[in-house]
């Protein structure tokens, strides 16, 4: 009954005007941002975030998840109608839904790809609404030691589901954890890491981070491109997106496992809506009775990714609301919004701020309901955007970027700090060093330094308080595990076992 009570609450906030404007924004701006390749939605809200200072946070949280669901939805278009993903959750996608378009079904993979992101956002939502109150009250007793083994846990899961080298992801969190103790430390007092520079005595700020390493990053990284023109060249009309009795009958499995493949990898700090569409589509391919069809245009190929991506982007909520932990560099720059309005989100956000909590869930069935109506009706002019040079589509990047870094403190200097990270950003791409470790550890760095001074205060400096008490023992065991996975790799390498490695960002 407390459920239905919280649903029925959620759902007065979320159908006020405010917030239902907000929401139905939030979804049309990450469905544009995800049909233009490179922005991404973390560049969407570090852009947006430093003009949100006004808002009511309800208001802007819903936005900033609508945007992040938003974009899972709208990379698709540009996966199925010219090959090259939107969102790195969608490179999954152009392997049948590329191949679908070359038969003429590009309307057909559309379609399935926007009706199985509904219905797996959907079953996401319920799950959520039955998990993320359960997850919080575990978490009522987590103590500075719990906390501490939480946040190394989840460094630790980036090794494992993170793409790239696991010891450039080890070096670009450290680097993070490093960045994140520059300023006045909260112990002693004492400036750290300041080098007698005055506007560095508050630390560096995390949206003047995100901005340069976000947005300013992706214009260097385009400056290298050549300029591509007119991608789409070929008139969509809206009778093309009509699936056939047969298309739904091959889909509809495949979008349901996706979503729980999806909700359950969500759930996981550094899961990411990547790993979910990777593993969703491995999954239905060794689900097929006719593997051999997949990267030839299945249908079921184009909907278990899809589903899985959605699914995950909406679960990935729960670490963040529940625990505070962000799980991508998305909720990790939607953390910095909580703080930046004063809310710390975690085992108590249920209780202390009950109203944000349930009325963003709410707006998540109002958001996929928009969604879904957006996918099926404005593919043609979603097309269009595809016709826009990306040259100015940079020229606005550079402008919100300098805004939202000179908001911050009103300061030239956040301005150049920013430049200097958009730099730091393209040196990342360019040596192929991850960003998402970098983000997470910027954001969970003072957690981490916090927790362990603090327990190590209460247990008198001794280490055992780690491994006495259960929870904050199984995090360390998990995180010591998941460090020690590329070694336990290498070594059933060596043993003849695991020849093919496999890289996601290669696909």
């Amino acid at each position: 009954m407390d459920l239905l009570n919280n649903i029925y609450t959620g759902f007065t906030i979320a159908l006020t005007g405010q917030n239902l404007l907000c929401c139905a924004l939030g979804v049309l701006f990450g469905q544009l941002i995800g049909v233009l390749p490179g922005i991404g939605a973390p560049t969407a809200i570090a852009l947006l975030l430093p003009l949100t200072f006004s808002f009511n946070p309800t208001s802007a949280i819903i936005m900033f998840a609508g945007i992040y669901y938003g974009v899972a939805y709208g990379g698709t278009i540009t996966s199925i109608l010219i090959n090259v993903p939107g969102e790195s959750s969608s490179v999954m996608t152009c392997v049948d839904g590329y191949a679908m378009a070359h038969k003429g079904r590009a309307g057909a993979a559309l379609s399935i790809a926007a009706i199985g992101s509904f219905i797996a956002g959907t079953i996401s939502i319920v799950l959520l609404m039955s998990f993320a109150p359960a997850l919080a009250r575990l978490a009522l007793q987590f103590g500075p030691a719990e906390y501490f083994g939480l946040a190394i846990m989840a460094f630790g899961l980036l090794t494992v589901f993170g793409s790239g080298s696991p010891f450039k992801i080890i070096i670009t969190t450290i680097i993070g954890i490093l960045i994140s103790t520059v300023g006045m430390d909260g112990v002693s007092g004492m400036p750290r890491f300041t080098f007698g520079v005055p506007h560095l005595l508050g630390g560096v700020d995390f949206v003047v981070v995100i901005c340069g390493i976000f947005g300013l990053a992706e214009v260097f990284n385009c400056i290298e491109e050549p300029e591509g023109g007119v991608l789409v060249k070929d008139k969509f009309k809206l009778s093309d997106v009509f699936l056939t009795w047969q298309e739904w009958v091959d889909s509809r499995w495949a979008i349901i496992r996706g979503g729980i493949i999806g909700f359950l990898i969500g759930l996981v700090p550094a899961g990411g809506i990547t790993t979910a569409s990777f593993l969703a589509y491995m999954a239905e391919k060794k689900a097929s009775k006719h593997p051999e069809t997949f990267g030839k245009g299945e249908i079921a190929g184009v909907a278990a990714p899809e589903s899985a991506n959605n699914a995950a982007s909406i679960s990935g909520f729960a670490p963040l609301l529940a625990l505070g932990v962000p799980g991508s560099a998305t909720t990790a720059v939607m953390l910095a919004g909580f703080m930046m309005w004063g809310i710390r989100p975690g085992p108590l956000l249920f209780t202390s701020n009950p109203d944000l909590v349930w009325g963003l869930i709410a707006s998540m069935y109002i958001g996929n309901v928009i969604l879904l109506l957006m996918n099926i009706f404005l593919i043609p002019l979603f097309v269009a955007l595809l016709r826009i040079p990306y040259s100015i589509m940079m020229g606005f990047i550079i402008i919100f970027a300098s805004i939202g870094a000179y908001s911050v403190n009103n300061s030239m200097w956040d301005v150049w700090m920013m430049m200097g990270f958009g730099l730091f950003g393209y040196a990342l791409k360019k040596l192929k060093y991850p960003i998402v470790p970098f983000i997470l550890a910027m954001v969970l760095g003072r957690l981490v330094e916090q927790s362990l001074r603090q327990a190590l205060i209460l247990s008198a400096g001794s280490f055992s308080v780690f491994f006495t008490r259960p929870i904050a023992a199984f995090f360390i065991l998990i995180a010591l595990l998941a460090y020690c996975t590329p070694l336990i790799r290498f070594a059933l390498r060596k043993a003849g076992y695991g020849k093919v490695d496999i890289n996601i960002e290669s696909l």
